[in-house]
């Protein structure tokens, strides 16, 4: 059958499961909204505030549900309000379709209203993108796009689509979606061999795993593997909900503001096992002193992400769960009790601290916790809210930390928390949010009230952008450069105005009643929190040092 290019999309779209996209409409993809409102009882179009937030909820969703996140702007600004969105996606590896409008294909590169090369601007940051110049390629190019963003390391693709293209008319050939297959064409007998020989032999091992764990379900192998294998387990911030934060052999976070006890162990361990995790700059630190006395095993489905930051001993590539799999048949009851005992010993002697009068994140995090029994899907922003709620918040189940780590964008949250939020609905979702971050979005609040979705904002409100203002306390004599933000906004009416619910949340007695009260209303609702400006995140490796001289407190950097 003949339809035109929108109607082949929508088609395409349908074929290979789409029931979600969030987006904005404009000029140049004004027939690919025709073609949706014609099918709207298959597919759900989410209206947001913002090309921006389109982009963090499709990744939102992508994250929370596993499956592809899609979202649609118009050409130029449309298309470039976007690009946030799309670099966060691929810094953290989720896999999502961001389709463009461009203007038709003879105005092309001459400088139309609003023409812009997105296709040039996205190429650093998507796994691939296209440009659709011939409506007979449009089908297999979105078919290609959604393979591409599910196999191997996930990651976003574009595809850009002149108006006219849209227009033209071409034969429809339904096609089945293609099976996406574990990546295992690259895994050797021989590396997995070597892989068990030095899990066999290592007296005092420990298991760093990252995001690649949750991309390839493979958590229930993890679990498999520590249980075998009686090694402690620390996790990167992409990594959180991977391994259960209650399991007795979790040591916390590792890195920059990892726990002394991961810091310390992934010091003095003989083996770093380092699962679907890419050692970046924040787990590393000082790359002279990381791991010194260790052998290094790498499992990742990247092959360039190997012997690129730190070099192996052993190395395997492919799927972590296949890969997982194959390991754990060969695993070898070990007496490791004695490196055990040394771990359970750190554990003891630092740990995060908790104890105040005061209301603090960390209690808000615990209480959060507490009354939804663990339950909860948690966004965040970005700074030093987000470090407390990977510390403190105890997630145990993959896809339940909504995060932007690589890219570390400020105003991801909330968007984030809508994608989520409509990929789960049997969930609730909480935005834990600082002042700072959660102004950079907050239009998005109109967007969960159009759609009531039952998200809880919570703001981690110390008036000033807390986590530069801690690096200015620590390392620039408390000379504040624009990092206070005194601007008497009042979240509550602001919340009033886009049609929330607001409370402010002043006394650490009030926790538990406002909490509640909030999930009991099931609308989006706003809860302030004032905290003190001059909370500090700790522990907290310093720039240029060590993980073992990482801080726990002040009485630390008093005494370097």
């Amino acid at each position: 059958m003949k339809l035109n290019g929108a109607e082949i999309l929508v088609k395409c779209l349908l074929e290979q499961g789409v029931d979600t996209i969030f987006g904005f409409p404009g000029g140049a993809v004004l027939n690919i909204y025709d073609a949706l409102y014609k099918y709207q009882d298959k597919i759900r179009h989410i209206l947001t505030s913002h090309e921006q937030g389109a982009s963090h909820a499709a990744d939102g969703y992508a994250r929370a549900s596993g499956k592809v996140g899609v979202c649609l702007a118009t050409s130029g600004p449309g298309a470039t309000n976007l690009v946030t969105g799309i670099a966060t996606a691929y810094m953290d590896s989720i896999p999502m379709v961001a389709i463009t409008g461009n203007v038709a294909l003879n105005l092309l590169g001459k400088d139309s209203f609003q023409e812009v090369d997105i296709t040039g601007i996205t190429m650093p940051i998507t796994k691939h993108n296209f440009i659709v110049k011939d409506v007979n390629d449009l089908a297999d190019i979105v078919r290609k796009a959604f393979k591409i963003a599910k196999e191997g390391r996930p990651g976003p693709v574009l595809i850009d689509i002149p108006k006219d293209i849209t227009a033209h008319k071409a034969e429809y050939i339904p096609k089945n979606t293609d099976e996406i297959t574990r990546s295992i064409e690259h895994i050797s007998d021989k590396a997995v061999e070597q892989a068990i020989n030095l899990l066999n032999s290592s007296k005092k091992p420990i298991i760093y795993a990252g995001g690649g764990v949750s991309a390839s379900d493979a958590s229930k192998e993890l679990f498999e593997l520590v249980e075998k294998l009686q090694s402690p387990v620390t996790l990167s911030l992409m990594g959180m909900g991977a391994f259960p934060a209650t399991h007795e052999l979790y040591t916390g976070m590792v890195g920059m503001h990892g726990t002394k006890a991961s810091n310390m162990a992934v010091t003095e361990c003989d083996l770093l096992v380092a699962i679907g995790a890419r050692f970046s700059d924040r787990v590393i630190s000082k790359l002279e002193r990381f791991a010194p006395n260790a052998k290094i095993l790498h499992i990742d489905v990247d092959a360039a992400e190997v012997n690129k930051n730190i070099s192996t001993e052993c190395y395997i590539i492919g799927d972590v769960k296949e890969v997982l799999s194959r390991i754990n048949k060969g695993i070898e009851t070990n007496d490791r009790s004695e490196w055990l005992s040394f771990i359970k010993d750190l554990k003891e002697k630092y740990p995060l601290s908790k104890d105040s009068e005061d209301l603090t994140p960390q209690y808000i995090l615990d209480k959060i916790y507490e009354i939804t029994k663990g339950g909860a899907i948690l966004s965040t922003e970005v700074g030093q809210h987000q470090i407390w709620t990977a510390q403190y918040y105890k997630f145990t189940q993959p896809r339940t930390l909504i995060t932007s780590g690589g890219l570390g964008t400020m105003g991801f949250g909330l968007g984030a928390s809508m994608g989520a939020q409509i990929a789960r609905p049997d969930k609730r979702v909480f935005n834990i949010a600082g002042d700072g971050s959660f102004r950079m979005n907050l239009n998005e609040l109109a967007t969960t009230v159009e759609y009531n979705l039952p998200i809880i904002v919570v703001i981690m409100n110390n008036h000033a952008l807390g986590m530069v203002r801690q690096w200015q306390n620590m390392f620039y004599d408390k000379r504040f450069s624009q990092t206070t933000l005194d601007r008497g906004t009042d979240f509550v009416k602001l919340a009033e105005a886009f049609g929330a619910c607001g409370f402010n949340l002043t006394k650490k007695e009030d926790t538990e009643r406002i909490i509640t009260e909030a999930l009991k209303l099931n609308r989006p609702v706003v809860i302030n929190c004032e905290i003190d400006r001059d909370l500090k995140v700790w522990p907290m490796v310093p720039p240029g040092a060590a993980l073992e001289d990482v801080l726990v407190g002040e009485s630390d950097v008093i005494n370097n």
